[in-house]
Protein backbone atom coordinates (compact mmCIF):
# COMPACT_ATOMS: atom_id res chain seq x y z
CA UNK A 1 0.00 0.00 0.00
CA UNK A 2 1.46 3.30 -0.76
CA UNK A 3 1.28 6.36 1.64
CA UNK A 4 1.48 9.62 2.01
CA UNK A 5 2.75 12.47 4.85
CA UNK A 6 0.39 14.41 6.64
CA UNK A 7 1.80 17.43 4.53
CA UNK A 8 0.97 16.03 1.74
CA UNK A 9 -2.45 15.15 2.56
CA UNK A 10 -2.77 18.86 4.01
CA UNK A 11 -2.31 19.81 0.53
CA UNK A 12 -3.95 17.83 -1.44
CA UNK A 13 -7.29 18.33 0.87
CA UNK A 14 -6.81 21.55 0.95
CA UNK A 15 -6.58 22.14 4.70
CA UNK A 16 -3.88 22.85 7.39
CA UNK A 17 -1.28 20.28 8.81
CA UNK A 18 -2.56 20.66 12.21
CA UNK A 19 -6.37 19.54 10.98
CA UNK A 20 -5.19 16.83 9.18
CA UNK A 21 -3.13 15.66 12.28
CA UNK A 22 -6.52 16.16 14.87
CA UNK A 23 -8.56 13.91 11.98
CA UNK A 24 -5.62 11.02 12.45
CA UNK A 25 -5.73 11.45 16.32
CA UNK A 26 -9.42 11.17 16.41
CA UNK A 27 -9.47 7.96 14.21
CA UNK A 28 -11.51 9.98 11.49
CA UNK A 29 -9.29 9.21 8.45
CA UNK A 30 -9.23 5.36 7.66
CA UNK A 31 -5.91 3.33 7.80
CA UNK A 32 -3.77 5.97 9.05
CA UNK A 33 -1.24 5.04 11.47
CA UNK A 34 1.03 6.31 13.57
CA UNK A 35 4.64 5.95 13.73
CA UNK A 36 6.88 7.63 16.45
CA UNK A 37 5.61 11.13 15.82
CA UNK A 38 3.99 11.34 12.67
CA UNK A 39 1.23 9.84 10.78
CA UNK A 40 1.50 7.96 7.56
CA UNK A 41 -1.77 8.10 5.25
CA UNK A 42 -2.86 5.90 2.68
CA UNK A 43 -2.86 7.58 -0.38
CA UNK A 44 -6.59 6.02 -1.36
CA UNK A 45 -7.64 7.06 1.90
CA UNK A 46 -10.68 10.21 1.20
CA UNK A 47 -10.69 13.82 2.99
CA UNK A 48 -13.50 12.41 5.70
CA UNK A 49 -16.80 14.39 6.13
CA UNK A 50 -18.21 15.28 9.93
CA UNK A 51 -20.88 12.92 11.21
CA UNK A 52 -22.95 15.02 12.49
CA UNK A 53 -25.63 16.34 9.74
CA UNK A 54 -28.62 16.96 11.59
CA UNK A 55 -30.55 19.78 13.00
CA UNK A 56 -29.21 22.04 10.38
CA UNK A 57 -25.52 20.92 10.02
CA UNK A 58 -24.91 21.94 6.51
CA UNK A 59 -23.97 18.99 3.96
CA UNK A 60 -21.00 19.46 2.01
CA UNK A 61 -22.91 19.33 -1.30
CA UNK A 62 -25.74 21.51 -2.25
CA UNK A 63 -28.31 20.90 -5.47
CA UNK A 64 -27.24 24.82 -7.13
CA UNK A 65 -29.33 26.94 -9.59
CA UNK A 66 -26.40 29.14 -9.44
CA UNK A 67 -24.01 29.52 -12.32
CA UNK A 68 -20.04 29.97 -12.07
CA UNK A 69 -20.47 33.78 -13.39
CA UNK A 70 -22.54 34.31 -10.16
CA UNK A 71 -21.82 37.11 -7.43
CA UNK A 72 -18.24 36.99 -8.51
CA UNK A 73 -17.91 40.83 -7.53
CA UNK A 74 -19.44 40.14 -4.19
CA UNK A 75 -16.57 40.01 -1.44
CA UNK A 76 -14.10 38.92 -4.11
CA UNK A 77 -11.10 38.29 -1.65
CA UNK A 78 -13.35 36.23 1.19
CA UNK A 79 -15.02 34.37 -2.12
CA UNK A 80 -11.67 33.66 -3.94
CA UNK A 81 -9.83 30.17 -2.79
CA UNK A 82 -5.91 31.01 -2.03
CA UNK A 83 -2.86 29.75 -0.38
CA UNK A 84 -2.14 31.67 2.32
CA UNK A 85 0.70 34.32 2.11
CA UNK A 86 -0.51 34.98 -1.59
CA UNK A 87 -3.56 37.45 -0.50
CA UNK A 88 -2.31 40.05 -2.03
CA UNK A 89 -0.78 38.15 -5.09
CA UNK A 90 -4.19 37.33 -6.13
CA UNK A 91 -5.31 41.05 -5.75
CA UNK A 92 -2.45 42.44 -7.88
CA UNK A 93 -3.14 39.81 -10.32
CA UNK A 94 -6.96 41.36 -10.73
CA UNK A 95 -7.33 43.62 -14.01
CA UNK A 96 -11.03 44.97 -13.46
CA UNK A 97 -10.79 48.19 -11.08
CA UNK A 98 -14.06 47.95 -8.88
CA UNK A 99 -13.20 44.53 -8.15
CA UNK A 100 -9.51 44.52 -7.67
CA UNK A 101 -10.10 47.47 -5.59
CA UNK A 102 -13.18 45.85 -3.33
CA UNK A 103 -10.41 42.80 -2.87
CA UNK A 104 -8.12 45.46 -1.64
CA UNK A 105 -10.26 47.26 0.98
CA UNK A 106 -11.28 43.37 2.53
CA UNK A 107 -7.98 42.78 2.47
CA UNK A 108 -7.01 46.28 4.59
CA UNK A 109 -10.11 45.38 6.66
CA UNK A 110 -8.93 41.58 7.51
CA UNK A 111 -5.40 42.74 8.25
CA UNK A 112 -6.99 45.65 10.80
CA UNK A 113 -6.52 48.64 8.66
CA UNK A 114 -10.24 50.13 8.96
CA UNK A 115 -8.61 53.78 8.38
CA UNK A 116 -7.84 52.15 4.81
CA UNK A 117 -10.59 49.69 3.96
CA UNK A 118 -12.96 52.82 4.74
CA UNK A 119 -11.27 54.92 1.88
CA UNK A 120 -10.89 52.68 -0.41
CA UNK A 121 -14.60 50.93 -0.54
CA UNK A 122 -16.13 55.05 0.22
CA UNK A 123 -15.78 55.19 -3.22
CA UNK A 124 -18.00 52.86 -4.50
CA UNK A 125 -20.72 53.38 -2.25
CA UNK A 126 -22.85 54.44 -5.41
CA UNK A 127 -21.35 52.32 -7.78
CA UNK A 128 -23.78 51.35 -10.75
CA UNK A 129 -22.91 46.79 -10.03
CA UNK A 130 -25.09 45.98 -7.13
CA UNK A 131 -22.67 43.39 -5.91
CA UNK A 132 -19.56 46.42 -5.73
CA UNK A 133 -21.92 48.07 -4.04
CA UNK A 134 -23.08 45.80 -1.78
CA UNK A 135 -19.43 45.12 -0.82
CA UNK A 136 -18.33 48.27 -0.37
CA UNK A 137 -22.03 48.98 1.84
CA UNK A 138 -20.83 46.21 4.27
CA UNK A 139 -17.05 46.69 4.45
CA UNK A 140 -17.65 50.34 5.56
CA UNK A 141 -20.20 49.17 7.66
CA UNK A 142 -17.81 47.45 9.54
CA UNK A 143 -14.69 49.41 9.11
CA UNK A 144 -16.66 52.51 10.63
CA UNK A 145 -17.29 50.64 13.94
CA UNK A 146 -13.25 50.76 15.03
CA UNK A 147 -13.04 54.02 13.73
CA UNK A 148 -16.53 55.56 16.13
CA UNK A 149 -17.96 56.70 13.22
CA UNK A 150 -21.58 54.65 14.35
CA UNK A 151 -23.68 56.88 12.39
CA UNK A 152 -21.93 56.00 9.41
CA UNK A 153 -21.67 52.72 9.91
CA UNK A 154 -25.23 52.31 10.25
CA UNK A 155 -26.00 54.65 6.97
CA UNK A 156 -24.21 52.22 4.81
CA UNK A 157 -26.08 49.28 6.64
CA UNK A 158 -29.23 51.39 5.45
CA UNK A 159 -27.91 52.18 1.63
CA UNK A 160 -26.96 48.23 1.47
CA UNK A 161 -30.72 47.37 1.92
CA UNK A 162 -31.59 50.07 -0.42
CA UNK A 163 -29.41 48.87 -2.85
CA UNK A 164 -30.82 45.66 -2.48
CA UNK A 165 -34.32 46.72 -3.51
CA UNK A 166 -33.45 48.78 -6.57
CA UNK A 167 -31.56 45.73 -7.75
CA UNK A 168 -34.54 43.67 -7.67
CA UNK A 169 -35.71 44.75 -11.27
CA UNK A 170 -32.72 43.77 -12.80
CA UNK A 171 -31.10 40.85 -10.92
CA UNK A 172 -32.34 37.13 -11.13
CA UNK A 173 -34.62 36.86 -8.00
CA UNK A 174 -32.49 33.88 -6.42
CA UNK A 175 -29.36 35.47 -6.85
CA UNK A 176 -31.02 39.00 -5.24
CA UNK A 177 -31.93 36.49 -2.09
CA UNK A 178 -29.23 34.77 -1.60
CA UNK A 179 -27.24 38.22 -2.02
CA UNK A 180 -30.03 39.66 0.56
CA UNK A 181 -29.70 36.63 2.81
CA UNK A 182 -25.85 36.93 2.83
CA UNK A 183 -25.95 40.82 4.11
CA UNK A 184 -28.71 40.56 6.11
CA UNK A 185 -27.24 37.45 8.59
CA UNK A 186 -23.65 39.09 8.51
CA UNK A 187 -24.24 42.44 9.48
CA UNK A 188 -26.99 41.12 12.16
CA UNK A 189 -24.54 38.45 13.41
CA UNK A 190 -21.48 40.14 14.24
CA UNK A 191 -23.48 42.89 16.04
CA UNK A 192 -24.97 39.99 17.87
CA UNK A 193 -28.85 41.86 16.61
CA UNK A 194 -31.72 39.86 15.52
CA UNK A 195 -32.12 39.32 12.17
CA UNK A 196 -34.39 41.08 9.71
CA UNK A 197 -38.01 39.75 10.38
CA UNK A 198 -38.23 40.11 6.21
CA UNK A 199 -34.80 38.58 5.55
CA UNK A 200 -34.71 35.63 3.75
CA UNK A 201 -34.30 32.04 4.80
CA UNK A 202 -30.59 31.01 5.36
CA UNK A 203 -31.03 27.41 4.50
CA UNK A 204 -32.68 27.93 1.34
CA UNK A 205 -30.55 30.36 0.27
CA UNK A 206 -27.17 29.29 1.00
CA UNK A 207 -26.72 26.94 -1.84
CA UNK A 208 -26.90 29.86 -4.09
CA UNK A 209 -23.67 31.39 -3.03
CA UNK A 210 -20.72 30.44 -4.49
CA UNK A 211 -17.95 28.24 -2.20
CA UNK A 212 -15.68 30.96 -0.37
CA UNK A 213 -18.93 33.36 0.22
CA UNK A 214 -21.29 30.26 1.57
CA UNK A 215 -18.50 28.96 3.46
CA UNK A 216 -18.74 32.54 5.62
CA UNK A 217 -22.24 31.89 5.63
CA UNK A 218 -21.70 28.92 7.74
CA UNK A 219 -19.85 30.78 9.75
CA UNK A 220 -22.42 33.47 10.33
CA UNK A 221 -24.84 30.55 10.89
CA UNK A 222 -22.33 28.90 13.23
CA UNK A 223 -21.99 31.52 15.04
CA UNK A 224 -26.23 32.44 14.84
CA UNK A 225 -26.37 28.86 16.89
CA UNK A 226 -23.68 29.28 19.43
CA UNK A 227 -25.69 32.71 20.19
CA UNK A 228 -28.53 30.71 20.73
CA UNK A 229 -26.46 28.53 23.76
CA UNK A 230 -26.47 25.99 21.75
CA UNK A 231 -22.91 24.87 21.09
CA UNK A 232 -22.33 21.17 20.19
CA UNK A 233 -24.57 22.43 17.01
CA UNK A 234 -22.76 25.49 16.36
CA UNK A 235 -19.31 23.47 16.52
CA UNK A 236 -20.96 20.79 14.36
CA UNK A 237 -22.13 23.48 11.28
CA UNK A 238 -18.37 24.99 11.59
CA UNK A 239 -16.30 21.55 11.81
CA UNK A 240 -18.74 20.00 8.66
CA UNK A 241 -17.97 23.65 6.38
CA UNK A 242 -14.06 23.35 7.53
CA UNK A 243 -14.02 19.71 6.06
CA UNK A 244 -16.46 20.19 3.15
CA UNK A 245 -14.14 23.40 1.44
CA UNK A 246 -12.88 21.49 -1.94
CA UNK A 247 -10.75 24.79 -2.13
CA UNK A 248 -8.62 26.60 0.49
CA UNK A 249 -10.63 29.72 1.07
CA UNK A 250 -8.58 31.53 4.38
CA UNK A 251 -10.77 34.31 5.55
CA UNK A 252 -13.84 31.94 6.23
CA UNK A 253 -11.80 29.15 7.21
CA UNK A 254 -10.29 31.77 10.00
CA UNK A 255 -13.79 32.03 10.54
CA UNK A 256 -14.93 29.32 10.99
CA UNK A 257 -12.07 27.79 13.19
CA UNK A 258 -12.90 30.95 15.58
CA UNK A 259 -15.87 30.31 15.82
CA UNK A 260 -15.17 26.60 16.98
CA UNK A 261 -13.13 27.72 19.26
CA UNK A 262 -15.96 29.70 21.09
CA UNK A 263 -18.13 26.53 20.99
CA UNK A 264 -15.45 24.07 22.36
CA UNK A 265 -14.50 27.01 25.18
CA UNK A 266 -18.11 26.46 26.09
CA UNK A 267 -17.79 23.15 26.19
CA UNK A 268 -14.95 23.25 28.07
CA UNK A 269 -12.69 21.10 25.79
CA UNK A 270 -9.83 23.43 25.69
CA UNK A 271 -7.32 21.61 24.11
CA UNK A 272 -9.40 20.87 20.96
CA UNK A 273 -9.85 24.79 21.27
CA UNK A 274 -6.47 25.30 21.06
CA UNK A 275 -5.66 23.37 18.36
CA UNK A 276 -8.49 25.08 16.21
CA UNK A 277 -7.34 28.51 17.14
CA UNK A 278 -3.41 27.44 15.80
CA UNK A 279 -5.32 26.26 12.88
CA UNK A 280 -6.55 30.02 12.42
CA UNK A 281 -3.42 31.58 13.13
CA UNK A 282 -1.41 29.09 10.86
CA UNK A 283 -4.07 30.64 7.80
CA UNK A 284 -3.89 34.43 9.18
CA UNK A 285 -0.09 35.09 9.81
CA UNK A 286 1.00 34.69 6.55
CA UNK A 287 -0.83 37.31 5.55
CA UNK A 288 -1.53 39.25 8.49
CA UNK A 289 -5.10 38.64 8.54
CA UNK A 290 -5.90 39.34 12.46
CA UNK A 291 -8.96 41.58 12.51
CA UNK A 292 -11.41 38.21 12.99
CA UNK A 293 -9.16 37.35 16.15
CA UNK A 294 -9.54 41.11 17.44
CA UNK A 295 -13.36 41.33 17.26
CA UNK A 296 -14.04 37.50 18.58
CA UNK A 297 -11.61 38.62 21.41
CA UNK A 298 -14.29 38.79 24.07
CA UNK A 299 -15.98 35.41 23.43
CA UNK A 300 -12.75 33.14 23.16
CA UNK A 301 -12.49 32.41 26.37
CA UNK A 302 -8.70 33.70 27.29
CA UNK A 303 -7.55 31.92 24.74
CA UNK A 304 -5.27 34.57 22.83
CA UNK A 305 -4.09 35.25 26.32
CA UNK A 306 -3.14 31.23 26.55
CA UNK A 307 -2.03 30.75 23.72
CA UNK A 308 -0.80 33.73 21.39
CA UNK A 309 0.18 36.58 23.87
CA UNK A 310 3.45 33.89 25.20
CA UNK A 311 4.59 32.92 21.09
CA UNK A 312 3.71 36.39 19.24
CA UNK A 313 3.61 39.46 21.90
CA UNK A 314 3.85 41.96 19.53
CA UNK A 315 1.09 40.31 17.33
CA UNK A 316 -1.03 39.95 20.34
CA UNK A 317 -0.08 43.42 20.94
CA UNK A 318 -2.06 44.49 17.69
CA UNK A 319 -4.96 42.32 18.43
CA UNK A 320 -5.66 43.86 21.32
CA UNK A 321 -5.40 46.94 20.00
CA UNK A 322 -7.98 45.94 17.41
CA UNK A 323 -10.30 44.74 20.17
CA UNK A 324 -10.61 47.73 21.86
CA UNK A 325 -11.68 49.88 18.83
CA UNK A 326 -13.82 47.37 17.25
CA UNK A 327 -15.48 46.80 20.91
CA UNK A 328 -16.45 50.14 21.49
CA UNK A 329 -18.07 51.03 18.12
CA UNK A 330 -19.74 47.65 18.70
CA UNK A 331 -20.76 48.49 21.83
CA UNK A 332 -22.27 51.58 20.75
CA UNK A 333 -24.41 50.13 17.83
CA UNK A 334 -25.59 46.63 20.40
CA UNK A 335 -25.76 48.05 23.71
CA UNK A 336 -28.49 50.80 22.67
CA UNK A 337 -30.41 48.20 20.36
CA UNK A 338 -30.56 45.43 22.52
CA UNK A 339 -30.92 46.95 25.83
CA UNK A 340 -27.86 44.79 26.98
CA UNK A 341 -24.90 46.58 29.06
CA UNK A 342 -21.79 44.41 27.98
CA UNK A 343 -19.17 46.33 29.70
CA UNK A 344 -17.02 49.03 28.62
CA UNK A 345 -14.68 49.69 31.27
CA UNK A 346 -12.55 46.61 31.53
CA UNK A 347 -9.15 45.61 30.08
CA UNK A 348 -9.35 42.95 27.89
CA UNK A 349 -7.27 40.49 30.04
CA UNK A 350 -10.31 41.79 32.88
CA UNK A 351 -12.88 40.86 30.25
CA UNK A 352 -11.80 37.48 29.48
CA UNK A 353 -10.96 36.57 33.02
CA UNK A 354 -14.42 37.73 33.80
CA UNK A 355 -16.21 35.96 31.19
CA UNK A 356 -14.45 32.54 32.59
CA UNK A 357 -15.77 33.63 35.88
CA UNK A 358 -19.29 33.90 34.71
CA UNK A 359 -19.53 30.64 32.86
CA UNK A 360 -18.31 29.26 35.86
CA UNK A 361 -14.86 28.47 35.68
CA UNK A 362 -12.93 28.48 39.31
CA UNK A 363 -10.12 31.02 40.12
CA UNK A 364 -7.90 27.93 39.67
CA UNK A 365 -8.89 26.82 36.66
CA UNK A 366 -8.86 30.10 35.07
CA UNK A 367 -5.11 30.69 36.68
CA UNK A 368 -4.34 27.37 34.96
CA UNK A 369 -6.06 28.08 31.68
CA UNK A 370 -4.26 31.58 31.67
CA UNK A 371 -0.80 30.77 33.25
CA UNK A 372 -1.10 32.73 35.79
CA UNK A 373 -0.94 32.71 39.85
CA UNK A 374 -4.59 32.56 41.17
CA UNK A 375 -3.35 35.93 43.36
CA UNK A 376 -3.26 37.11 39.61
CA UNK A 377 -7.11 35.81 38.73
CA UNK A 378 -8.79 37.33 41.96
CA UNK A 379 -6.69 40.67 41.32
CA UNK A 380 -8.66 40.92 37.76
CA UNK A 381 -11.86 39.26 39.08
CA UNK A 382 -11.42 42.03 41.72
CA UNK A 383 -11.32 45.08 39.64
CA UNK A 384 -13.88 43.49 37.44
CA UNK A 385 -16.43 43.93 39.94
CA UNK A 386 -15.06 46.71 41.45
CA UNK A 387 -15.28 49.11 38.25
CA UNK A 388 -18.95 47.11 37.13
CA UNK A 389 -20.22 48.28 40.84
CA UNK A 390 -21.02 44.74 41.77
CA UNK A 391 -20.47 42.51 44.83
CA UNK A 392 -21.33 39.50 43.88
CA UNK A 393 -19.12 37.32 41.62
CA UNK A 394 -22.22 35.94 39.96
CA UNK A 395 -23.24 39.37 38.70
CA UNK A 396 -21.08 39.16 35.84
CA UNK A 397 -23.25 37.50 33.56
CA UNK A 398 -24.84 40.80 32.77
CA UNK A 399 -21.88 42.48 31.71
CA UNK A 400 -20.43 39.91 29.61
CA UNK A 401 -21.24 38.95 26.45
CA UNK A 402 -23.75 35.85 25.66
Amino acid sequence: MEYMTVKEAAKRWKVSERLVQRLCAEERIEGATKFGRSWKIPLSAKKPLDPRRDDGTPTTTHPSRRTRESHTNLMPLMNTAFEPGHAKEFIQSLEEEPRKDIAAAEYAYFSGNAQKADHIASAYLEHHDSEIKLSACLICAYANLPLGRITKAQQTLTLARDALVQASTATPPHQLRAAEAFIAQTASTLLHLPAPTNSPNAQEVLPLLPPGLRSFAFYVQAHAVYLEGDYARSLGIAETALLGMEDLYPIPAIYLHLVAVMDLMSLRRTDEAHAHLLEAWDLARPDDLIEGFGEHHGLLGAMLEAVIKPAWPEDFKRIIAITYRFSAGWRRIHNPTTGDDVADNLTTTEFAASMLAARGWTNQEIADHMDVSINTVKSYISSSLQKLHLTRRQDLKKHMLA
